[in-house]
């Protein structure tokens, strides 16, 4: 079995008379790819907090490498890398000197660091502008830059807060690959993300949370298989006929799962096209018909819901 990083049994964290973490429990394996997903005020910014040894739990038990962030914070935080959801890059220094200088908090010797920086800049494919300033980099270079920079102390844990938001999908691919290779070279990860793809994508196991706990836990197939359908057929009509269609497809398809919205109808089914020629089969006709693969969105939505809460 794995090394178990970190262990969380009961994990407590309010703020007052608020519970923004109430009572979870997971476990962290070396050399995986761990997620949390869930509606903002979910409480994961929470828990990242308390597993970077920036917030104290206030319940429960935590352990992490092996020891208690409340009384070895410390020495816990020298073994973690951390990418904040926002670049905290020095624009005043080059490329090369933001690792230089990052490497120096760490007490690390001048030469360990200058070899690490090259190799860093090399793996995130920067080192051809080592010696250019931070601020007329493009977004997906500072963040391909951030994460070198958590790289330089070669942590045991890498924790990601949001490690994509704002950049645009060929940045978002080119961290994707960096952080693949890093889980290929046995580097513990833990993220957080609002991208359902992303999370399929990276993740080993993910766990779902919503209003401080822990709805589900699992990896991306298995909460696939346990809370949505093989496929997923979206169907849209005229909105003068929307809520009759909505109706009878509901009516059709009682053990199917309809959900009816604004402004289409979903059927989670285990045959896409076998639930859309049932459909045409009475004849309704959709302005448009999709039959496509369920994903962790659907299953998002299904355990946290579709309304937006304050």
């Amino acid at each position: 079995m794995p090394e178990v990083l970190v262990r969380a049994r009961r994990l407590t964290k309010r703020f007052g008379s608020f519970t923004a973490v109430d009572g979870i429990d997971f476990d962290l394996y070396q050399g995986e790819a761990f997620g949390f997903l869930g509606p903002n005020g979910a409480g994961k910014s929470s828990t990242m907090r308390m597993l970077g040894c920036v917030s104290p739990p206030t319940d429960g038990e935590l352990t992490i490498l092996g020891g208690d962030p409340r009384r070895n914070g410390p020495a816990i935080r020298a073994r973690l890398g951390v990418v904040p959801q926002e670049d905290t890059l020095d624009v005043e220094l080059t490329v090369r000197e933001n690792l230089l200088v990052y490497g120096r908090y760490f007490g690390l010797p001048r030469a360990v660091i200058r070899e690490r920086t090259g190799q860093l800049l090399d793996f995130v494919r920067l080192a051809d502008r080592a010696d250019d300033m931070v601020e007329p980099l493009s977004g997906g270079m500072k963040r391909r830059l951030t994460i070198a920079r958590s790289l330089i102390n070669d942590p045991a844990i890498l924790i990601l807060d949001e490690p994509t938001t704002g950049l645009d999908p060929q940045a978002r691919h080119v961290v994707w690959d960096r952080l693949f290779r890093l889980k290929q070279r046995g580097v513990t990860l833990i993220l957080t993300t609002h991208y359902m793809d992303e999370a399929e994508q990276l993740c080993d196991r993910l766990v779902v949370m919503d209003h401080a706990k822990i709805a589900a836990e699992g990896s991306p197939r298995e909460l696939l298989g346990r809370y949505s359908t093989p496929e997923v057929v979206e169907l849209r009509f005229d909105p003068a006929d929307h809520e009759d269609a909505a109706k009878r497809i509901q009516d059709m398809f009682t053990g199917a799962r309809p959900e009816v919205l604004a402004d289409r109808v979903l059927l989670y089914v285990p045959d896409g096209d076998g639930a859309l020629a049932a459909v045409l089969g009475t004849g309704l006709q959709p302005i448009t018909s999709l039959v496509r693969r369920s994903t962790l969105e659907d299953v998002f939505l299904r355990l946290t819901g579709r309304s937006l809460e304050d």
